[in-house]
Order: C-alpha cells, then structure tokens, then sequence
C-alpha cells in the first residue's frame, strides 16, 4: 500500500532523505513562504532543536491551507542524519478533522502511521523499505546540503516506494520572490521536480508534483532565522 492510498498526492509530494548537518544558509526561526498553483499557500518554519522522549531532535513545521482545507505538520528529525523520526499533522476539512501521528523507524526501515478521528483510532498502516523511509515534505530543504553538485548527480528516496532523484540542469527562473539561478531535479519515476538556488542559503524556490493531484509551490518570500540554537 503506497501513500498515495492514505492522502492526495498533493500532500505526499509536498522527504527528509539525505544525512549531514544543517544547511548552512538554513538557521532556526527561518520561515519560508509558498505560493500553491492552482489555489493555496503553504509556509515552511524551521522552529530549531527541541526534546522528544528524552532526546534532542530538530523540528520543522508545514501550515498549508488550500480549498477549504488546512493542514499543520509538525516533523521531527535526526540532527545527524536528518532522517524523520516521527511526523504529528493536524488536518481539518469543511465537515472532518482528523489527527494522523507518523512513527519512523530508521534502523529498522519501517514507518507506522495512525489515523485519528475525534480522539479515536480509526485506522492503522504499516510500511517497510529497503532502507530507511524518508518524509516527503522536506525533501526538497534535505537537498540544500548536498555538496560539490554537479549535473547528473542522483539519490535514490523512498516514499516508501523509491524513486530516483536526478540534477539535470543548472538553470535561470523567476518566481515571486524574485529571479534565481539554480539547481534543477527531477525523479524517476515522474513524481515531483525541485528547483533549488544556487547560492550559500540554497532555498528550494519551486516545487512541482504530480500524479493524481498536480500541483506547484514558488516562493513568495523568505524569512532569515532568528532563533537562538
């Protein structure tokens, strides 16, 4: 059973998969506007380290609100290998509130997810990979710590399915935060594309995903951190 059996594609492509430190452009208290194609606005927040279960892990949160619905996820990663250890969201539509907690397993390549419905346990998914299960909404902020790109880099994500993200051109694009020269990724099979400044902060200015709900995210603006570690 893949994800996309559990919500839209919109809200799966929307993946923590490459270990190193924080970027060095990406700081606490960073918050990073998106403007959604066709209707909605999402807003990316780096709200730095905080405990969990005794440990110290990093924390981002993703607010989206599009046609009547909204959707808060609070993710919490490895501050070594970035890989998400568990994900909260809150999801509220016209008539339906549900409450869905992601429980990431690394070692052993396993994620469970719950679904609530008015405190109460409605359903259950289990999930296990080939490697550790990467989470798909910060895919795109995991790349800006990749070093030395070069065209024709790959990585191999899973969501759990894999899919093979590829660097295939360096590129010119506008969005409404302004004109940037950068890094343009692709997967295979065709999910999402990731288009990622080229500069020290390496934002992800534009994100493209398909399959069942097509999507596009650009930057409207950015927020520098202002949190202290």
């Amino acid at each position: 059973m893949g994800f996309s059996k559990i919500w839209p594609v919109f809200f799966v492509l929307a993946c923590c998969f490459l270990a190193g430190p924080r970027a060095a452009g990406a700081e606490p208290g960073e918050k990073i506007t998106y403007l959604i194609s066709p209707v909605g606005v999402s807003v990316y927040s780096d709200e730095g380290p905080v405990d969990l279960d005794g440990r110290r892990v990093n924390l981002v949160t993703f607010k989206t609100r599009a046609w009547g619905f909204d959707d808060l996820e609070k993710i919490y990663s490895d501050p070594e290998t970035q890989l998400p250890l568990k994900v909260e969201r809150f999801v509220s539509f016209l008539f339906k509130k549900e409450h869905l907690v992601e429980e990431y397993r690394p070692q052993e390549k396993t994620l469970s997810i719950t679904k609530y419905v008015n405190g109460k346990v409605v359903a259950t998914y289990h999930f296990k990979a080939d490697g550790p299960i990467h989470n798909a909404v910060i895919l795109p902020f995991s790349l800006r710590n990749v070093k030395d790109l070069k065209t024709g880099w790959t990585f191999t994500a899973r969501l759990p399915d894999p899919i093979k993200i590829e660097l295939v051109a360096i590129e010119n694009i506008e969005v409404p935060a302004g004109a940037f020269k950068a890094y343009h990724f692709t997967s295979d099979p065709k999910k999402v594309e990731i288009w990622i400044s080229c500069d020290e902060a390496r934002i992800p200015v534009k994100i493209k995903g398909f399959g069942g709900y097509d999507y596009t995210l650009v930057m409207e603006k950015v927020e520098k951190g202002s949190l202290v570690r």
